[in-house]
Order: structure tokens, then C-alpha cells, then sequence
């Protein structure tokens, strides 16, 4: 199983919403760097087979993008990516899904860094951080484990909107 953490695009700042917290949509310029870092996913010849996303709108709002992209109907909404969920939450879910699966989950952090922790380390790594935008595969040979994932790359916005370019 390939387990990719994309974190979602730039959200609307904190103090400039006035809705709740969940409900803080993408800036346009988020949408389209979010877009493009996706785009660049495609050239890395992956064949994502589920995206799941916390239910956050922002979250929720890149999702949709890399699906569309990748031409996955469905996005699953996924308690288990909330920003305040345990991150060990998550292999319960990837082991429901196929051995060789390639798996999107799209969501925040720090959350996202900790789970990458536990998935390559079996345990939380509060260095580990993906910038807005940014992906990392982890590669799992024996099915979803804490510790157990190998990294197979980890890439900032940046690089992956440079991909995107032939």
C-alpha cells in the first residue's frame, strides 16, 4: 500500500473568516496552487485508488481538486483526519482498505506530520511537517503498521507545482 499525505491548499486567515473554524474555505490562490501541486502528482506516474479527506472545508475543497485530476469520483469524509484526531486513528482505516491500494488522505497539521511519525517511526515525530499543498508517500510492503512505512519521498509545494511542467 502507498499511503500519500497531502496537505490541504492555503485556507481564508483565521481572523479574516467570520464562519466556523471547519467551514474556512480555500483562498482562490489556494485552490490554484493546491491544483497545480496536484498536477504535479499526476507526473510522478501514481494511480491513486481513494482519496479520503477530513471534513474540513478546506480540506474537503483540495480533495475534490486531486480527485477530480486523478478522475476518482468519490472522496470519502474521514473523521480520522481531523486536526485533533489521534493519528494511530488512521491504520484501522487503511487496513480496511485493499493491500494494494494507493491512498490520498488529505487534512492538516500538524496532525498529518505526527501520523507520518507514527507510520515510519511508531511513534509521533512533532519535526515532521508538510508545508500547504505539500505530499509525502509512505510505502507500506506488509499492510498498514506504526512503523512499518518506508518513506518514499516527501516533496513541498514547490517542487511538486515544478513537476507539473514537462
Amino acid at each position: 500500500m502507498d499511503c500519500l499525505l497531502f496537505r490541504h491548499g492555503i485556507a481564508v486567515e483565521r481572523e479574516d473568516w467570520d464562519g466556523q473554524e471547519a467551514e474556512r474555505p480555500l483562498t482562490r490562490k489556494g485552490a490554484e496552487k493546491a491544483r497545480d501541486a496536484a498536477v504535479g502528482l499526476r507526473r510522478l506516474d501514481i494511480a491513486p485508488t481513494h482519496v479520503l479527506s477530513s471534513p474540513f472545508t478546506r480540506a474537503l475543497e483540495t480533495a475534490k481538486l486531486v480527485g477530480e485530476l486523478f478522475r476518482l469520483a468519490d472522496v470519502k469524509v474521514c473523521d480520522e483526519l481531523l486536526p485533533d484526531a489521534p493519528p494511530d486513528k488512521l491504520f484501522p482505516l487503511l487496513a480496511s482498505l485493499p493491500e494494494d491500494a494507493c491512498v490520498i488522505c488529505v487534512g492538516h497539521e500538524p496532525h498529518l506530520g505526527l501520523a507520518a511519525g507514527v507510520m515510519l517511526f511508531g511513534r509521533p515525530a512533532p519535526g515532521l511537517s508538510l508545508k500547504k499543498a505539500g505530499a509525502c508517500c509512505i510505502r507500506f510492503d506488509d499492510g498498514p503498521k506504526a512503523g512499518k512505512g518506508a518513506l518514499w519521498w516527501w516533496l513541498t509545494p514547490d517542487q511538486l507545482r515544478r513537476l507539473r511542467k514537462p
